[in-house]
């Protein structure tokens, strides 16, 4: 055999061994492809009966999926009532408040123009809508427990204001109840004088006087009286002040300067006495010397005050 067949023969035998090849990759694609056209028969006849099924649910559940349709949007309307009620109790917070509300709307349009729902687009809905409804449930609590606060704050200041306005009405109370007491005590404090014996006196030729009621003959005018037991009164030096008013009207005085200040005003007094007080009954004679060589006729009336006050009172007649 010569050299060109034996080259002749070795690739004709590559050819085959190639066409062999070619034959059984395409056996391998074809039935691939079958297999997988298979597949795909199998998956669209599964999505039809899938869809069918849907279909035939959807029918079934359309009576059940308009009362659930219902049923969210009385819960919707139910929820924006109840915005308002928190927005009512808590103003502060209603721009978040109304942010909330703009979604529920915007949910509840969905449900009006969406008249025939599908069963998944229900289900869709109704996540959203338990989703705004956990929203609505935390600012409830937040604002309720603010709401309760705030009315037991206010609570607690109504009571205080109460508790107050009795202490004040207490206090004033007794204050009042001091200041009456005081008061008491103040008058029941002052002294009084009784046995009060006023008149005139006369110079006897052994220079001793004795009483008179003529009225030329008048060398003194005195007042004896006794200062009443007053253990409420403060012991100690006190001035007991005399003034006699003439029937002219003028009051005595030994000098222009005797003036006294009383509870009515300042006043003209003829003369005055210290003693020493010590919550005991004490007599007491105060004079006034009469410096005329005569004095009036008529009636001449007595005024005795001690610490601005008038403690007794008399009257004496001189012919």
């Amino acid at each position: 055999m010569s050299e060109e067949t034996s080259k002749n023969s070795s690739n004709g035998l590559i050819y085959l061994i190639l066409i062999m090849l070619l034959l059984g990759g395409l056996a391998f694609v074809a039935y691939k492809w079958s297999d997988t056209k298979t597949l795909n028969e199998d998956c669209a006849n599964q999505n039809a009966l899938l869809e069918s099924e849907l279909k035939d649910m959807e029918q079934m559940m359309a009576g059940y999926v308009g009362e659930v349709s219902d049923d969210m949007r009385k819960d919707l309307k139910a929820m924006l009532q109840t915005y308002d009620d928190l927005i009512e109790k808590d103003s502060s917070k209603s721009d978040s408040l109304n942010a909330q509300k703009a979604e529920i709307l915007d949910l509840m349009n969905q449900l009006d123009k969406n008249k025939r729902l599908s069963a998944r687009e229900l289900s869709k809905l109704r996540k959203e809508n338990e989703t705004l409804k956990g929203i609505m449930r935390g600012y409830v609590r937040q604002i309720d427990s603010l709401y309760t606060m705030n009315k037991r704050l206010e609570i607690d200041l109504d009571e205080t204001s109460t508790k107050l306005n009795e202490t004040s009405t207490e206090r004033d109370n007794y204050k009042k109840e001091a200041e009456e007491k005081g008061e008491q005590v103040k008058k029941g404090s002052k002294l009084r004088a009784y046995n009060i014996n006023s008149g005139a006196l006369r110079m006897k030729t052994n220079n001793t006087t004795e009483a008179t009621d003529r009225a030329k003959k008048v060398y003194q005018l005195k007042s004896s009286f006794t200062l009443q037991e007053n253990v409420l009164a403060i012991a100690g030096r006190k001035t007991v002040y005399m003034s006699i008013t003439s029937p002219n009207g003028q009051v005595l005085q030994s000098r222009s300067s005797n003036i006294v200040s009383t509870d009515v005003g300042s006043l003209a007094y003829s003369d005055k006495k210290d003693v020493d007080y010590n919550n005991q009954a004490l007599d007491v004679t105060i004079y006034y010397d009469v410096n005329s060589d005569a004095i009036d006729k008529g009636t001449y009336r007595v005024k005795l005050y001690c610490e601005g006050v008038l403690i007794g009172e008399d009257s004496f007649v001189l012919k």
